[in-house]
């Protein structure tokens, strides 16, 4: 049986607010959507993209761009802004790994995206599985760049260094929100494990680039932003996402306030001069959003700021 945020029965409906002018998803009926999907729903796999009900989803399969779900779509975690279903996972698909990399080469896709839910009931947190999928994507797509954003792996000790050792170009994992909110927002989880996980990667390899986001308008305030900022940068993180929280439901933590799109390039800004090698701000910024021309981007910022070390 599954069940989504059980620790929200019984407690107060949260009325969701009317979204504003500049809160506006991009629509298309292109044959490139379908084929996504399609090709997405042969090969019989999630993508975060359905699960999390993204708001990009039409622009993003109309370019091909999906970001892949796997060890399932049941999360052992209740996040309360999650629109995830939360319960008892089923076992690993032992051929995912095989699915993935076909499907990606379906999509003839430059950059992949790889994401998963929280597998507490693994005794490795699922970190073997996203190392022998990136393997296999690697085998099948050789010139494809693979980015991940996995899980906290939290109390499964060094079993994260797996996923490392597979060397995705890109290591994402979500700080989500604020310290502060952590016991509201993001029970199962705690902050400093996140950020140390991203300081830990990025010690055991310094070229795969580390990358983290943040949502706002879940309660916080400029200076825990900052604070978080300041916390990634310790962890030597390159890439920030910031963006707005959208609430799913009104079962779901109550969204504080809409941001305009100024305060996102204000942050962006901010964000930058902390030493950032890359930003993206933006109301509808999502994780995964753009994630191939970012990678491009990453590389090209990398490449001129070793190049001003070396000069300086």
């Amino acid at each position: 049986m599954t069940i989504r945020h059980p620790e929200k029965i019984n407690k107060p409906i949260n009325p969701i607010k009317k979204k504003p002018s500049w809160i506006k998803s991009k629509l298309t009926n292109s044959q490139e959507f379908f084929l996504t999907k399609s090709i997405v729903n042969q090969h019989k796999l999630k993508t975060v993209c359905q699960e999390a009900n993204c708001p990009n989803i039409t622009e993003c399969w109309s370019k091909r761009h999906a970001t892949f779900l796997i060890m399932g779509d049941i999360c052992t975690r209740a996040c309360a802004f999650c629109d995830v279903i939360t319960g008892k996972p089923k076992s690993l698909d032992p051929l995912e790994p095989l699915k993935i990399s076909l499907a990606i080469k379906k999509l003839n896709l430059k950059h992949a995206v790889i994401t998963s839910v929280d597998r507490d009931d693994l005794s490795d947190g699922g970190a073997n599985h996203f190392y022998e999928v990136i393997l296999e994507t690697r085998k099948n797509n050789p010139k494809t760049t693979i980015e991940v954003l996995t899980p906290d792996f939290l109390r499964k000790g060094e079993s994260y260094k797996k996923v490392v050792d597979a060397a995705p170009d890109v290591f994402n994992h979500n700080i989500e929100t604020v310290p502060g909110l952590y016991r509201k927002v993001r029970p199962g989880s705690r902050y400093f494990a996140s950020v140390e996980l991203l300081k830990n990667v990025k010690k055991i390899n310094k070229n795969i680039f580390t990358k983290s986001g943040i949502m706002v308008g879940l309660g916080e305030n400029k200076d825990e932003i900052l604070q978080v900022m300041d916390d990634l940068r310790s962890a030597d993180v390159d890439f920030l996402t910031i963006g707005q929280y959208l609430q799913p439901s009104t079962k779901h933590h109550p969204l504080s306030r809409y941001y305009k799109p100024e305060e996102f390039d204000e942050l962006k800004s901010i964000a930058e001069s902390k030493g950032f090698l890359l930003v993206s701000s933006s109301p509808l910024t999502r994780s995964s959003y753009h994630a191939d021309e970012d990678f491009a981007v990453l590389q090209k910022n990398r490449i001129s700021q070793t190049n001003a070390k070396s000069i300086s």
